[in-house]
């Protein structure tokens, strides 16, 4: 179960990572009721007790607001890593920066911004951290920041705060092992800090850290000052005692002991009493310290006398080895009573605030995904000490707990239509999978129904307020039965590969069956019943295997069995069922016609496909060897093929049905465009027509979840669609083949024209070759069955504009509502917006494919955070389109950016409206210049509005991009409001989207004209350290040597935002 989560964790990685290249990528996230599983397996308070950051079991950080009474809500959970968190630490001391690093047990590093959960720097290492401590110095006049790392590893990783870089390491020379805790002592009197760790042996370490030291990078290792056994095995904790700074506590599984921290003597020694096993430890006072246990509870202790060292009696224990005083118990803290069954243990952590306010907080995190606070008390309890006082918690949630306070609840992609009579929870999403050519969003549930519906329509229902809220059963779909319980997994073959039909879904389930659908009929085709477990995984096999196995796709079940089943066939090739230990990865080996098996023990099965028979099983380093191997031949081979001249000529040598359908189907319009010229190669007609601006992408952070949803944006693929259907949209005065190369660009107008023509001609050829000698009836047959069921498609699946619903919900949820009333009922009246029923969970994609998903709960953070700056307390339609500008400046500049270049298009658009006919079907295609034939029937041309209309549509548009580029600031006010950030506008000074390079240039220059001449003074400071030197400062001669008087910062950009949109 880990293995397929770890793969659906990289999938969603590799999706996002792609989205976060040069493209402007919004994630929306539809949560549903249930909450994420949340397995705490880390914990950290930031400095200023404003927030709690929780690292868990599956990979994923979550961010929690805390007041100052200790109320906590959930705010953000961040993705990124694909294996448990290890450790949580702050990455920086400034308060305006808040920073944090975290480390997973694959060596993944990750540098986080606290406010917005950006992800601003990560990296891998071949060595998995189990502890990290944030370490700052004064270097000259500059502070700088170090991490100390600490794991499976035999040294301390001193590594660069900023950049993550390995700079030097500390080293035993003396019995050299893993480090198991570690802890910094800082000096006040001299310049040397100094860290000691125990090792896992118990030998205590200690490294002097020195200002030299502080320089090194890159240079000989720091070896350790002292090396002294103090016998304490299994070290659970070492903590510095900052009320004295003269004790040690050290905290093992059976007992804890105090040292002194100058010479490392032994002061006194606290077995553990009835059997339990401690697993940390902390000084609360200079007289008290706090010691927990691995059940979750905890324990406050006062010290003897001989480990004060305030007392008269300090170190009179010393060399006494005495282990049966234990210090009188001040208070004990007991887990909640009606604890349920923990996976794992909770994990305990103390903070001391150093600011306001002086909190003395403990928290603990379980696997339930619940929080609970305890505050210390300063002073000891009035009853007598024989009898310990329990401490009451201070505060207590769970995830799951926030989610059900929600008013409304949170809403699933379909949990429309999936009431259950007489039940509030609606049936559960468990598998997923999107279709972007056709704009579908198919849903498997847990009781074995899978649902196709409209994903636009669907999220529309779900986030924006409307007519479509008193229709039931909105919006038109259709429900697919077979499965007999829930289903596990989903696959669209044609999505990965175009060899598969179009036609065909596929999906496994708990049941031990596969099934094969036509979604547009929705009949079932096939049932594979060949498995003894839950299908787990579906997948594709590559492109190069043989004709035979590309056909198939590739089921893995829970009786660690592999089959391959043939879509065409109808009948299972192949199946493997002779693994002994669950199935962890499935690679390929086609030019040997290998299927390579890697199971959880290690162990690698490779397979003969053709025959089924089991080639070797092999172990070790072998097996290693074999599934790289693998990862080495597949690009390569696919490399060698994609040249669709050498596909067209080896399919024809081959006599390859399969190759040479794909190629008739696919490549003819890279193969006519080749034939013209390179440079015409993305200029194709498919490009066009192929719609990537929204991708839906199911989550779950654990597998006993069911499914989350993220929308996924892309504003330049949304820009391209609207002005390609623009330019597509049939002129009713004259329609001919050169007036619709004009709407495209006189550029390209005879190179379309031969491209068409060359096209038809490559069609024709094709079409007579493999009539003569491929094909044979049954295809033909298969052909005239394939067109009459493409026209019994259900119409009320496709009667709407995908283009213009995708702009429409985009729009809808950015715009800020409530700041401009006319502005607003324009929107809704004359542009067709829908306002939301309450604030949108936004995301943020940040560096390597790294997200931020705000929780739903975020909004009640916002309302107590807005309740306070205005005084009263607000409803929650009050603050519908104000909370996503006052988030954090990253989430301010995507936003505006983005809504901003897409008003700009469509206010250069003709009927840029989302009410009227033109919103049930996308444009008509033109046809093809060229083309003797004509289509019997034409749909006619939309009815093209009054120019009053037209002026009144454009100039909404028009006011929507001025209001979010100029006003925003003074209509929200700065209290509330977060300013974009100027480099990253500034990065898109050149975007290759022209509409996003001028909405980028229009809100720098906005931006800088509001922060004045002193915000312009402060930016050009800050960054001119980072600027390089081009003017040489020793004068060439024959030059001016008087300086010409400097032009002011706005002059130096001659542009001026232009309110049309310019065609490319």
């Amino acid at each position: 179960m880990c293995t397929r989560l770890l793969q659906q964790c990289r999938t969603c990685h590799r999706s996002t990572e792609n989205m976060s290249g040069n493209s402007l990528v919004l994630p929306i996230v539809l949560w549903g009721r249930t909450a994420p599983t949340h397995c705490i397996s880390s914990l950290l308070v930031m400095d200023d007790f404003t927030c709690i950051i929780t690292g868990c079991h599956d990979g994923q950080i979550c961010i929690w607001d805390m007041t100052p009474d200790l109320e906590i809500s959930p705010r953000a959970m961040l993705f990124g890593h694909t294996a448990s968190i290890t450790c949580l630490a702050k990455a920086s001391s400034c308060s305006d920066k808040q920073y944090i690093v975290s480390a997973s047990e694959s060596g993944e590093m990750c540098l986080w911004d606290v406010s917005d959960g950006r992800c601003i720097e990560f990296t891998k290492l071949a060595c998995a951290h189990t502890g990290i401590q944030f370490y700052q110095f004064t270097l000259g006049t500059q502070r700088e920041g170090r991490l100390l790392c600490y794991g499976h590893y035999p040294e301390i990783l001193v590594l660069d705060a900023t950049s993550l870089e390995v700079l030097y390491s500390l080293v035993s020379k003396i019995s050299p092992d893993w480090i198991s805790s570690m802890s910094i002592i800082r000096s006040h009197r001299t310049q040397e800090d100094t860290v000691v760790a125990v090792s896992v042996t118990g030998i205590l370490k200690v490294w002097i850290i020195t200002q030299e030291a502080n320089r090194m990078q890159d240079l000989d290792p720091l070896f350790e000052e002292e090396s002294k056994p103090i016998y304490c095995g299994g070290c659970q904790s070492i903590s510095f005692c900052t009320f004295t700074q003269l004790s040690l506590l050290v905290v093992c599984s059976k007992y804890w002991r105090v040292f002194d921290a100058g010479d490392y003597s032994l002061l006194c020694s606290v077995p553990s009493e009835s059997d339990q096993a401690w697993t940390g430890g902390d000084f609360i006072a200079a007289d008290k310290v706090i010691i927990w246990t691995e059940d979750g509870c905890s324990y406050i202790y006062k010290l003897p006398a001989s480990c004060l060292p305030a007392s008269e009696h300090f170190r009179t224990d010393v060399g006494k080895t005495a282990e049966g005083s234990i210090p009188p118990l001040v208070y004990s803290i007991a887990d909640r009573t009606d604890k349920q069954l923990l996976i794992c243990p909770p994990v305990t952590r103390f903070f001391y605030g150093r600011r306001e306010p002086f909190h003395k907080l403990l928290v603990q995190g379980d696997s339930a995904g619940r929080l609970s606070l305890w505050s210390i008390p300063d002073t000891s309890p009035l009853q007598p000490l024989s009898t310990a006082a329990e401490l009451q918690v201070s505060s207590t949630t769970s995830l799951q707990d926030a989610f059900d306070k929600l008013s409304p609840l949170s809403a699933g992609i379909i949990d429309q239509l999936s009431v259950i009579p007489g039940s509030d929870e609606p049936i559960k999403v468990t598998a997923s999978v999107y279709i972007p050519s056709q704009g579908r969003l198919v849903c498997g549930r847990e009781d074995g129904s899978i649902v196709l519906v409209p994903a636009t329509q669907t999220a529309i229902v779900q986030l924006l307020q409307g007519e479509h809220m008193l229709r039931r059963g909105w919006p038109p779909h259709r429900t697919l039965r077979g499965h007999r319980n829930k289903v596990t997994c989903l696959l669209y073959p044609h999505q990965v590969s175009p060899r598969y039909d179009q036609r065909s879904l596929v999906s496994g389930g708990v049941d031990f069956s596969v099934i094969i659908w036509d979604i547009f009929t929705g009949e079932m085709k096939h049932i594979f019943c060949v498995h003894g477990g839950e299908i787990t995984q579906l997948l594709v096999p590559p492109e190069n295997c043989s004709t035979r196995v590309q056909h198939c796709v590739c089921s893995v079940a829970s009786d660690h069995s592999v089959g391959l089943l043939s879509l065409r066939e109808r009948k299972c090739i192949m199946l493997a069922s002779r693994h002994l230990f669950p199935i962890q990865v499935i690679k390929w080996r086609p030019c040997d016609d290998y299927l390579v098996v890697g199971c959880s023990d290690g162990s690698v099965y490779v397979w003969q496909m053709d025959t089924g028979a089991l080639d070797r099983c092999v172990m070790g380093i072998t097996a290693v060897e074999i599934l790289n191997a693998c990862d080495e031949v597949v690009p390569a081979a696919v490399d060698a093929l994609s040249h669709p001249a050498v596909n067209l000529k080896q399919a024809m040598t081959r006599r390859s049905l399969a190759a040479l359908k794909n190629m008739a189907t696919h490549k003819l319009q890279t193969l006519a465009t080749n034939l013209l010229a390179a440079d015409n190669a993305d200029k194709g007609n498919l490009q066009k027509y192929s719609n990537t601006s929204l991708v839906v992408q199911a989550m779950k952070t654990n597998l006993t979840d069911p499914d989350m949803h993220v929308l996924f944006f892309d504003v330049e693929s949304v820009i391209i669609q609207l002005l390609t259907e623009e330019a597509q949209r049939p002129n009713p005065t004259v329609v001919s083949p050169e007036t619709l190369q004009k709407a495209q660009g006189a550029a390209d107008k005879g190179g379309s024209y031969l491209a068409n023509k060359i096209f038809k001609q490559v069609k024709e050829t094709m079409k007579e070759t493999i009539k003569e000698h491929l094909l044979d009836e049954d295809d033909e047959e298969e052909d005239e069955l394939r067109r009459r069921e493409e026209k019994s498609k259900s119409l009320s699946l496709l009667e709407y504009n995908l283009t213009m619903d995708t702009a429409k919900l985009f729009m809808s949820c950015l715009h800020a509502w409530g700041l401009n009333g006319p502005l607003d009922e324009v929107c809704l009246s004359r542009l067709g917006m829908l306002k939301p029923h309450c604030p949108i969970s936004f995301g943020l994609i940040s560096r390597g494919g790294h997200m931020s998903l705000m929780l739903p709960t975020f909004k009640e953070s916002l309302l107590r955070q807005l309740a306070q700056s205005t005084g009263r307390k607000l409803s929650l339609s009050e603050i519908v389109g104000k909370g996503t500008y006052g988030v954090s400046r990253a989430v301010t500049t995507q936003h505006l950016l983005s809504v901003i270049s897409l008003a700009n298009t469509l206010m250069g658009m003709t009927n840029a409206t989302f009410v009227g006919e033109h919103m049930k079907k996308a444009p008509v295609r033109p046809p093809r210049p060229g083309t003797p034939e004509t289509p019997k029937k034409t749909a006619a041309a939309p009815q093209v509005s009054s120019p009053a209309v037209q002026g009144q549509i454009k100039q909404g548009w028009s006011q929507l991009a001025a209001m979010h580029c100029v006003m925003l600031p003074d209509l929200l006010g700065l209290d509330k409001f977060r300013p974009p950030l100027l480099e990253m506008l500034a990065r898109r000074w050149q975007d290759r989207c022209l509409e996003v390079r001028e909405a980028a240039q229009a809100l720098l220059l906005a931006e800088l004209r509001r922060i004045g001449q002193s915000g312009r003074k402060d930016t050009i400071d800050l960054w001119a350290p980072y600027l390089p030197q081009y003017v040489d400062q020793v004068s060439s001669p024959g030059a001016s040597t008087d300086p010409a008087p400097p032009a002011p910062l706005l002059n130096r950009f001659p542009w001026k935002p232009r309110p049309s949109v310019q065609r490319r």
